[in-house]
């Protein structure tokens, strides 16, 4: 009833009364949106701004996407609060992906912290970020140093800063951060752990091994310090639970490398991408095994795959071609290699591999498609045609083929061609609007044919009449 009540009362403009009943209602059910969204606009007509902004503010820590809550809060603190008003404008434009505008909305709501140094903190970290999305990390780098100037921080914008100097294997700078942080009172676990993991990345595993408590990590430390006897018989002591981590089948691979068991050291590997699948990681300890081991086919191979995964595409074609020159039968390979080809715009290149694929199975589909493809894009119709002919042939009841077929016909002018293979498309189509259009087309190209040939007899008996 108190619902009924406070629409009621709202109708009837009496806005103090709905809003009372309208909280009575909410009290009761704190998870409605929609009476949040009442609330906070009975409290703007009440001319109650900070009430309002209270309602709309709840309404986004429940759901961050309402666009509504963000304009009103724009509508409230634009001649209020400029700070507030910039930074909803901000976060209305980031979730928009409006990134540019949204940089402009934080830059602006800077100029107005007033010296806060929790908003100009929290307002520079969300330029970093977003900095960082629009691939400007020189910026956002400078940003995180003008963070570094204030004392009342946490630990994660030091390890925030010191991934963002990682992306580009600026292993200095990264640690330079989290000295800092540590110096400013963050001697914890986490920067020290990642002081550790920054070391050993870096080469310098034995800083790495100071700073971290993880065993495993030790033992991949002392593996690359060369203390392999002992990194093993500690490996094998740990507790069982440490076994079920990737990390441990990781080590397990690294000893068997240092080894020279290398076939051991693959059945580690091909554990660990059970349980992470398409890791990088798979496919460059692959590499690195199979490099010591003397097969070039496969290292080049796994080096193509870790490029890949990595999205370093001009690398990854290098070595998937350094891999077809030793082994030029690996379809699936061949095919890998065309398409990297066809997305970096080097389609010619890619036709040859496809041709490949051809010479291999004569009957492969899929070559037969990209091959009639290619051919069109470069207006060799009747080449074209010879490959949809064959693709038809292995597949005569696919409609998508047989109309690829029909256009390719037309375009070569073999007319009594097309209108038998449109024939053959109406006998398939379950389409009713499909069997409409397609029958139109027949139509008028068996007009167009009739009338080729009526044109053609004028034109004989003309001469006959000259004689």
């Amino acid at each position: 009833m108190s619902l009924q009540l406070a629409e009621q009362f709202e109708a009837n403009e009496q806005y103090e009364e709905a809003y009372e009943e309208y909280k009575k209602e909410y009290a009761k059910n704190t998870e409605d949106l929609g009476l949040l969204e009442r609330l906070g606009h009975i409290a703007l007509i009440l001319e109650r701004p900070e009430e309002a902004a209270d309602y709309y503010n709840e309404i986004i820590k429940r759901n961050v996407t309402n666009m509504l809550a963000y304009e009103q809060l724009m509508t409230i603190y634009e001649s209020r609060d400029k700070f507030k008003y910039y930074v909803y404008r901000g976060n209305k434009n980031s979730l928009e992906f409006k990134l540019d505008f949204a940089i402009h909305d934080f830059k602006k709501a800077l100029s107005y912290a007033n010296d806060d140094e929790t908003q100009i903190i929290m307002t520079r970290l969300t330029l970093a970020n977003l900095y960082r999305k629009t691939g400007n990390i020189m910026k956002a780098l400078d940003e995180y140093n003008s963070i570094m100037e204030y004392d009342n921080l946490h630990e994660d914008i030091f390890l925030q800063f010191a991934d963002l100097y990682l992306q580009d294997e600026a292993y200095s700078s990264a640690i330079d951060v989290l000295q800092r942080a540590k110096t400013k009172g963050f001697d914890t676990l986490r920067i020290n752990e990642a002081l550790a993991t920054i070391y050993l990345k870096s080469g310098n595993p034995q800083k790495a091994i100071e700073y971290t408590q993880d065993e495993l990590l030790k033992i991949q430390c002392m593996l690359e310090l060369g203390e392999v006897e002992e990194a093993y018989k500690k490996l094998n002591s740990i507790p069982d639970e440490f076994k079920k981590h990737p990390k441990y089948l990781t080590l397990q691979a690294q000893y068997c490398y240092s080894s020279k068991d290398f076939d051991k050291a693959l059945e580690y590997i091909d554990e660990y991408s059970k349980l992470e699948p398409n890791s990088p990681l798979t496919y460059q300890m692959r590499a690195l095994v199979y490099d010591e081991n003397g097969d070039e086919y496969n290292a080049h191979l796994n080096w193509g795959k870790y490029n890949l995964v990595r999205n370093n595409i001009d690398i990854a074609i290098n070595e998937f071609i350094n891999a077809v020159q030793l082994k030029a039968d690996d379809i699936d390979l061949l095919f890998t290699l065309a398409d990297l080809l066809v997305s970096s715009g080097d389609v010619n290149h890619a036709a040859e591999y496809y041709d490949r694929v051809l010479a291999l199975d004569p009957n492969n589909k899929e070559a037969l498609r990209k091959l009639a493809s290619f051919r069109e894009s470069i207006g060799d119709y009747r080449t074209q045609v010879s490959y949809l002919e064959k693709l038809v042939e292995l597949d005569p009841k696919n409609i998508e083929n047989l109309k690829l077929l029909v256009k390719g016909y037309e375009k070569i002018k073999a007319n009594d061609k097309a209108i038998e293979i449109y024939n053959r498309c109406l006998e398939l189509t379950k389409d009713p609007n499909e069997y409409k259009l397609l029958k139109e087309k027949l139509d008028k190209l068996d007009r167009g044919t009739s009338e080729e040939s009526v044109g053609l007899i004028d034109k004989i008996m003309g001469l006959f009449n000259k004689n």
